[in-house]
């Protein structure tokens, strides 16, 4: 099955086309906006790898490496953090994510020992933290976060996308 996916960066203003036209039809909270033009601009800066995924010549997802995170943990530490995993719901179940993962975990072992992710922590996201699980990523130790600012015990926070845990894998294992 690994040969019907290729990965590609993000290289040029055709694909962050592809990439906004193909999220605004696939997801109807997805607005088209300047997301892939930001993320063209520091995949050319080198401060984040963003990979493409196409199944059978068909657009499939993406996801990205970011050097510099924004959970401060992640900057202080220099981990690269895998952020905004995203293939499409026709295409799950392909192991395109694993794929993704594979990639980005060999490119982040170049200039680290460690790497990082956030998941969000209601049920939309339950399968995604069953595969950080089996994949070795553990809980990095430092509670919940809303806005990447630590949530104290007793304070009230939203339960959404920005109430996240992170999560850390030794790459050297």
């Amino acid at each position: 099955m690994s040969e019907k996916i290729t990965l590609r960066q993000l290289s040029n203003l055709d694909e962050v086309a592809r990439l906004d036209e193909e999220f605004s039809l696939h997801y109807n909270w997805y607005h088209k906006s300047e997301y892939y033009n930001k993320c063209l601009e520091e995949n050319l800066e080198g401060n984040r790898i963003t990979l493409m995924a196409y199944y059978e010549d068909k657009l499939a997802g993406c996801c990205h490496l970011i050097y510099n995170s924004q959970y401060p943990f992640f900057l202080n530490e220099k981990i690269p953090e895998i952020n905004d995993l995203s293939i499409f719901p026709e295409y799950r179940r392909k192991k395109i994510a694993s794929r993704l993962f594979d990639e980005l975990e060999r490119m982040a072992s170049k200039t680290s020992s460690y790497i990082g992710l956030g998941v969000g922590l209601y049920r939309d996201y339950g399968k995604a933290q069953i595969m950080y699980s089996k994949r070795g990523y553990v809980m990095d130790g430092r509670g919940m976060m809303y806005n990447n600012i630590q949530v104290k015990p007793g304070e009230p926070v939203m339960v959404d996308d920005e109430l996240l845990i992170y999560l850390v894998k030794d790459l050297r294992i």
